[in-house]
Formats: structure tokens, sequence, C-alpha cells
């Protein structure tokens, strides 16, 4: 009798240990395969929220089918402590593994309503933007010149609501003064800035920032992001640069962003002046001449003068020899690879062609035959205009 019931004891042991591992078989499926959302949603998480909310949220919601196997994947995973502030974007279909990944990953959140404070070279825009998760489209709420124009209602609503992402970005070519000026009229951030930046110092990107960050800690954290951005293209350059240091990269690339926008065009203006610097040729580059009279403060608005173009001043390149004495702007990280590695050509030329982009030349024949086309494109326009 003893023997019988031993060996049932040892039936059902191992009956209960192969229900065990189905179960966590089946609980590992749960958590790894495609889940139940029909529809892309937006998913916030506040700040302090547990896992136990966000899986009920997340439940009620569609998009898992079992909040206690999505909270023992997080901790099976060790992430149950990494929950992070933000809002979320949840794809349909998305398992609860990846879900667990996209709340606890960090970074940009990637869901919701955001403010994007526009730092262009022209203008300063503050947008208000709603991501439709259906579309991946942003749906622009409002849009107005915080420096210039009073606050629309749906930016002071949208501003003080929970949830709300708030974002600045940089174009390429900005100069330092004018991105403190527009960092001042950004009136969710905090502080006084004593000074302006080097020219060419901050790096044009797009930066997540907080309601009362510091406007002194968003220069701090441009600065390193150029810091790298140079370091990463000197380290890249060609041997055979005529750029003694890592600042004349960042002089000639800001140089570079100034003239083009066209981003394949960038090398080729960088052999331009590359060819001309290694001949001893002026670079006689009109966005220098501009900074003469401007300083970075502002646009000129209007089509230099003759004798502005005689003038002299450190940044007239017309006048004096090699790279002005500082950055012209802030080049973007294109622009400054750019300059350390340019296009392999004979170019001394270049000039507009009428199609945003430019015409370049090898000799003043060839160039002077490109300056006459556009002078008559010019005049086709102008003549349209009328």
């Amino acid at each position: 009798m003893w023997r019988h019931l031993a060996s049932n004891a040892v039936t059902f042991l191992i009956v209960g240990l192969f229900l065990t591992g189905g179960v966590i078989l089946w609980g590992q499926s749960q958590y790894t395969s495609e889940g139940p959302l029909e529809d892309p949603i937006c998913v916030f998480v506040e700040s302090g929220t547990t896992f136990n909310v966000v899986s009920e949220d997340l439940a009620e919601r569609g998009a898992i089918s079992s909040p206690a196997i999505f909270r023992i994947g997080a901790d099976y995973e060790e992430k149950s402590n990494q929950l992070k502030a933000g809002s979320f974007l949840v794809e349909e279909g998305a398992s609860m593994q990846s879900i667990v990944d996209a709340v606890t990953r960090g970074g940009a959140s990637t869901c919701g309503t955001e403010i994007v404070y526009r730092v262009g070279v022209v203008r300063v825009l503050a947008q208000v933007r709603e991501l439709d998760p259906a579309s991946g489209d942003f749906i622009e709420r409002a849009e107005f010149q915080p420096s210039e124009d009073a606050a629309p209602e749906v930016y002071t609503e949208v501003k003080d609501q929970t949830g709300t992402r708030f974002r600045v970005a940089l174009a390429e070519g900005v100069t330092s003064w004018q991105i403190t000026e527009a960092l001042k009229a950004v009136d969710i951030l905090a502080g006084e800035i004593p000074e302006v930046p080097p020219e060419g110092a901050l790096a044009p990107d797009s930066y997540e920032i907080v309601k009362g960050g510091s406007r002194t800690d968003l220069l701090a954290r441009m600065r390193r992001q150029q810091e790298e951005w140079v370091a990463e293209a000197w380290e890249a350059r060609d041997a055979d640069l005529p750029l003694e240091t890592p600042e004349e990269l960042l002089t000639l690339a800001s140089i570079i962003e100034k003239e083009t926008s066209v981003s394949e065009e960038r090398p080729l203006v960088s052999s331009v002046f590359v060819n001309r610097l290694n001949q001893g040729m002026r670079l006689q580059t009109d966005p220098t001449v501009i900074y003469g009279v401007t300083r970075g403060q502002g646009v000129l608005g209007r089509g230099l003068r003759r004798s502005e173009l005689r003038a002299s001043t450190p940044w007239n390149t017309y006048v004096i020899p090699g790279l002005p004495p500082t950055p012209i702007a802030n080049p973007g990280k294109a622009s400054l690879l750019a300059a350390g590695q340019p296009e392999n050509s004979e170019y001394l030329f270049f000039v507009a062609d009428g199609t945003g982009g430019h015409a370049f030349a090898e000799t003043l024949d060839e160039h002077n035959a490109n300056v006459a086309r556009w002078r008559q494109i010019e005049a086709e326009r102008a003549g349209e205009g009328n």
C-alpha cells in the first residue's frame, strides 16, 4: 500500500511539474506574442505612476489580455522599477513585451500633444501639435510667433495640461544671438542668460524640454552636442585639409551652412572653399560679409551694398585672406562632416542656378557664363512680378 501511495505521489508531482511548466510556457507566449489592440493608442504615464496602474489602464483599453502577466513579465525582465513618465505610442497588435520596453526605455515621448518652439533663421514659431495615433500624423492646432503675437487660447490650455510635451527645434544656420533671443521668448523656461554663447558653439538639433527647465542648462546641452559633432567631424576629416584646428573646421562648416541648404551640395561647396584655401585665393563669400554687418543679430533683409563688399571687417572674405576669425552661424552635423570631407573637385566658383541649388565652375570664364545665366533668370522673375 505504501508503495502504491508513493507511486501516486510521484505521479502527482510529475503532473504538477508539467502543469506548472505548461503555465509558464503559456504565460511567456502571452507576454511575447501579438496583442489584442486593434487600433494604435497613446498611453500617458504620469510621474510616480506604478506598473499596476499602467497595466490596468492598458487592459481597460484593450491593449493587453492580462494585467498580471504584463506585471510578471516586466518583473522577470527586471524592468518593474524602470517605468518612465511620458506619452507613448502603442501600435496595433503590440505585444506586452514591446509595450513594457516602450514605457521603460526612456528618451523622447512618442505620442500625445506637444508644443514645439521652432527657432529659424528668419523667425521663431511656437506650434501646438497633436499626434493622431491611427494615421501617425501630427495635426496642427495652433501656430504663432511668441516674441510678437499674443498666445492663442489653445496654447495656454495645452501648456498647462498634464502630459503635454515640449521641444525646442533649432534650424541649421541660426546664430547664437538668434537662439538666445528665442529662448528668452519661450515662456515655460526659467532663468536669465548671462551672455550669448560663442558663435558656432550650439548644435542645431531637437531638444526635449520641461516646464520650469533652465535656459542655461539647455544651452549647455546644445554646447555639449556641438562639441561631440565637431570632435567626430575632426576625427573623420581628410588628412590633407588646409585646416589646422577643430575651430577652423567649425568656421568653414558655418560658411558652408550659410551658402547652401541643399544637402548633396555641401561637399561640393566645401571643395570650392578648400580649393581656394589651398591656392591662396580669398574665399569671397557673401554670408561672411553679411555677418560683418549684422554680427549675427537678425537678418540683413536686403542685398549687400558695394561699400559693404569693400568694407574692412574681420569677417569680410572679399578683403581678408583665409578664414574669418570666428564661425558665422551654428552649422549642423552634415555641414561639419562636409567641411572635413569635401568632394574631390577642381571647382573654384559657384553661383545660384535658379533651382535652389548652384552652378559650379573650374574657370572664371565658366563662372562668368553661369553668372550671366543667373542674372537672366533674375531679370525674368522680376518681369513676371510686375
